[in-house]
């Protein structure tokens, strides 16, 4: 039986591809809002309250409808440096620029950005302008639930310290493969950040994405604390 529910005061919505929106705990947040990808179309009008947006980085199907959805709902826009600073010339009205290892306060949640092991670059009129570093996110909400979201990325050692110093209960991790991690690497992110559960994403967009919920479901049998959640986009967890 699909989950349904992780007793933890916050709504995760799987929008598609590497696009969620997480509300609870008196905030709105949405991530890599891609809203027009082809798994779901979600006309910015029609996705709610926003009250903070990150984006992890450069490339088309992350930075999605950022700019319209920050000017249609005034809400900043969380990235990293170079990134940010490419968003506010396209026009986002509140842009907070940050980096690797740095946390702020901001919508009533700490968010902490963590490393990612991928590239990044905006596509302006055909010419590709390098964006800064890739990244993930650490959000922890004012009830102390904690989430992470790994970005585009490959399995690396240093998710051990994400464990560590953040404990974060949910993860979502890519799992498509060929630009990102396989299932196979997905699962070895989870044994190193050992969250409670994990959001499989990045995958199906596109058919080079061959990588499926079932098989990192298989490759974590021997993990019984950690739970796989597949979410079908658009929908919904409590």
């Amino acid at each position: 039986m699909p989950i349904r529910s992780i007793g933890r005061g916050i709504q995760i919505t799987f929008l598609g591809h590497s696009a969620f929106k997480l509300t609870g705990a008196g905030v709105n947040v949405l991530i890599d809002p891609w809203l027009t990808n082809p798994l779901l179309n979600t006309p910015v009008d029609k996705v709610g309250p926003v009250d903070l947006i990150l984006v992890t980085h450069g490339h088309g199907d992350h930075v999605g409808e950022t700019v319209t959805v920050a000017q249609q709902t005034g809400a900043p826009v969380v990235a990293i440096h170079e990134l940010s600073v490419i968003l506010a010339r396209q026009g986002v009205p509140q842009v907070i620029g940050m980096n690797k290892g740095g946390t702020l306060k901001v919508a009533g949640c700490k968010v902490t950005m963590t490393q990612a092991v991928h590239s990044s670059a905006v596509d302006e009129g055909g010419e590709l302008i390098a964006a800064g570093d890739p990244a993930g996110f650490v959000v922890e909400f004012a009830n102390g639930f904690v989430a992470y979201h790994a970005g585009d990325t490959a399995a690396f050692r240093d998710m051990e310290l994400i464990r560590e110093l953040y404990h974060p209960e949910l993860a979502m991790l890519p799992i498509g493969s060929h630009y990102v991690m396989s299932p196979a690497e997905a699962a070895l992110a989870c044994r190193m950040l050992k969250p409670r559960w994990v959001i499989p994403m990045h995958y199906g967009t596109f058919p080079v994405l061959t990588g499926t919920p079932e098989e990192l479901i298989q490759r974590l049998q021997g993990e019984p604390d950690i739970t796989v959640i597949p979410l079908k986009p658009g929908e919904t967890v409590e």
